[in-house]
């Protein structure tokens, strides 16, 4: 690691020990002085260079190591790492799971993280990359009636697609998201399986997508996704007035039912 660190004991700087010792890795990590695999300065030095407390500095590199940026190794120093994906996903998860709406904002960010991907992937797919576009259609078309293997199908069809980008960020932001994008899979395949046209729907859109994927025909591919979307939007809409006027039916049978009877030969109880 270099040693040319401007954070000194005179620096006037406000923030938290905390605070500096991230911003001092995030700094260090994106001007390329310090990289996966590095081991960073003794403790003592380099507390004394972050004008922090040991304590302080400690307890900031136990929290980094918490979400995979550092690894603690006893007799070893601490360690720079590549943050695990599915940590920063549990973290993500954890956030916006408090939102009422967050399946509905999850589906904006996904829209707007699989436009992109899929003009990418017009360009930078490879085979392997439609092989694995391919498998998951198949899996669409054989688990159609399956309410849990066919939103997983569903899912690896778009997170196919996302890869094929070959886009670290975009990668790395949708697979943080994909608990909750699995959860929104599966809620929304379990509200429209019954509407009819859902099995066609299903099989062939998804099918012309991944064709204009192989054709390499980017404003197709993202005319048909824009076209998908707002097709499923339809179906769910559908489910939803089906479900109320169910819901409905199911209230006026159970008030007819409650009324008492005109009928003089009815039997009455005391």
């Amino acid at each position: 690691m270099s040693s040319d660190v401007s954070i000194t004991r005179g620096d006037t700087d406000t923030r938290s020990g905390y605070e500096r010792v991230v911003s001092f890795l995030r700094e260090q990590l994106l001007s390329g002085q310090l990289k996966t695999g590095d081991c960073l300065l003794p403790e003592r030095e380099l507390s004394a260079r972050l004008n922090v407390s040991r304590p302080m500095l400690r307890e900031a590199l136990r929290a980094l190591a918490m979400i995979g940026a550092v690894e603690i190794r006893h007799g070893v120093g601490t360690i720079v790492k590549r943050p695990d994906v599915s940590t920063l996903g549990e973290f993500f998860s954890f956030v916006l799971a408090q939102q009422a709406d967050v399946i509905d904002d999850i589906m904006e960010a996904r829209i707007a993280i699989e436009h992109h991907a899929v003009r990418l992937a017009c360009r930078r797919a490879t085979q392997p990359d439609l092989d694995r576009i391919a498998d998951a259609l198949k899996l669409i078309a054989e688990t159609i009636h399956d309410v849990e293997a066919g939103g997983a199908a569903d899912f690896r069809f778009h997170e196919a697609i996302v890869r094929a980008a070959h886009s670290p960020t975009l990668v790395s932001i949708y697979g943080s998201l994909s608990a909750l994008m699995m959860r929104s899979h599966l809620d929304r395949r379990e509200q429209i399986i019954r509407i009819e046209g859902i099995d066609e729907f299903l099989i062939d859109h998804h099918r012309l997508i991944f064709s204009a994927i192989v054709d390499r025909d980017a404003p197709k591919a993202d005319d048909l996704l824009t076209r998908h979307f707002e097709i499923g939007a339809e179906f769910r809409r559908r489910a939803t007035m089906l479900e109320t006027a169910h819901r409905m039916g199911e209230r006026r049978g159970t008030a007819s039912s409650a009324e008492p009877s005109n009928d003089p030969n009815a039997r009455t109880h005391p």
